[in-house]
């Protein structure tokens, strides 16, 4: 085939340049390129594929590439990868070439010669497409590897208050603005490929996650509440999230600490899943400040502590906001039942509900007690004391 590869010698140049244009035309990826680069790398390697499909119109024995052929093109495609070519641009230039070189031939090539020179072209695709497509997967499996950790350092570096630029700068991230920290917690534990990839649907971006820690950053004003409903689905299960605001990226240690300790409350007092701020349990986060208070606070209710039901009555009566009527039918009682329970509790703890400020202190006691946890668990001689004061007050 050596007249075939000397007149498809005479038109490579012309060959490069249609391929060129073709993939700026047909390939997103290749149409945003600069026309420098263009004319530039992106024609030399192209330049380069087609040296090697004369080569195989020339050599007419042995396979279609050599082992040093397919070396230097796992090593072009290893390095595309590393210049964060994707792999479909990369497809779809060899498959654009493959075209141009295929309609070039049946204009130049004799008929006895255009069924040798077809099979040349496939077989060459053959040996090379895998090899490319293998090359460029491990290469971007690499650079992901080193993108999560780079990722992960930086975040980090965000949670933690220390400097973040130079990390910010390998990872390609633009830390600027405002953020959402988000902590979650799961009843089981979700794959952390699935949460993260739910997270970056739901924003349409990369999310930083320690899914160690479970703490994410997302950009902006997120919509966390619909962040977490989309999550429930995505994971199946039950999610309780916490989030705090930061207006600038030094405030994101603060607010990640806010995260965790609201989180941390939900948790203990058994809230509901959904999404919870600071606000939504001001009053709770404030109780469960350590000291003697909280534990005073919690001994009012340990009269209680022989009569479930009647706690069982004011914990619901509680979270109906004092309306007899609403507790009465989720307690499925008469309301002459419920009068007499509430009775009960205000002669066996001294607080009258009918009083609103001992009112609010009963509500306070509720919390202070989910705090605590029950009576049994506090046997310390410090607690004991505490409640004998609190009684005998």
């Amino acid at each position: 085939m050596s007249d075939l590869h000397a007149r498809m010698a005479a038109r490579v140049g012309d060959l490069t340049a249609v391929v060129v244009a073709r993939c700026a035309a047909e390939a997103p990826f290749y149409g945003a390129l600069p026309r420098a680069t263009l004319q530039g790398e992106v024609a030399r390697s192209i330049a380069a594929v087609h040296a090697l499909l004369l080569r195989a119109l020339r050599d007419g024995g042995g396979g279609p590439m050599g082992p040093g052929d397919l070396t230097r093109l796992i090593e072009w495609s290893a390095r595309r990868a590393e210049e964060r070519v994707p792999l479909e641009a990369v497809i779809a230039a060899y498959l654009i070439g493959a075209e141009v070189w295929w309609q070039t031939l049946t204009e130049v090539a004799e008929p006895d010669e255009l069924a040798g020179a077809g099979g040349k072209l496939l077989a060459c695709l053959h040996a090379a497409l895998p090899a490319v497509v293998l090359a460029h997967q491990n290469a971007q499996e690499d650079l992901h590897s080193e993108d999560k950790r780079v990722r992960r350092a930086l975040l980090g570096a965000l949670l933690a208050g220390r400097p973040y630029e130079e990390l910010a700068g390998v990872a390609r991230v633009a830390v600027v603005g405002e953020y959402e920290v988000v902590a979650f917690a799961f009843e089981s534990d979700p794959p952390s490929r699935l949460v993260q990839s739910s997270l970056d649907a739901f924003t349409g971006i990369p999310v930083l996650m320690d899914h160690v820690a479970r703490i994410a950053l997302l950009p902006g004003r997120s919509d966390v509440p619909g962040l977490v409903a989309r999550l429930e689905k995505d994971v199946g299960q039950p999610v309780r999230a916490a989030a705090a605001r930061s207006s600038v990226p030094a405030a994101i240690s603060s607010a990640a600490q806010e995260a965790g300790r609201v989180l941390d409350l939900v948790r203990r007092l058994g809230r509901p899943p959904g999404c919870y701020r600071l606000d939504d349990v001001l009053l709770e986060h404030q109780l469960a400040r350590p000291g003697d208070g909280l534990v005073r606070l919690a001994a009012k209710l340990d009269p209680l502590e022989e009569h479930p039901y009647l706690l069982e009555t004011l914990r619901v009566f509680v979270e109906r906001g004092l309306n007899r009527r609403q507790t009465a039918l989720e307690l499925c009682v008469h309301r002459n039942t419920l009068d007499y329970r509430l009775q009960r509790v205000s002669a066996l703890t001294g607080l009258d509900l009918a009083v609103p400020a001992q009112a609010r202190l009963i509500q306070a006691a509720l919390v202070a007690r989910d705090l605590a946890g029950p009576a049994d668990h506090r046997g310390v001689t410090g607690w004991q004391g505490s409640a004998g004061a609190a009684e005998s007050g």
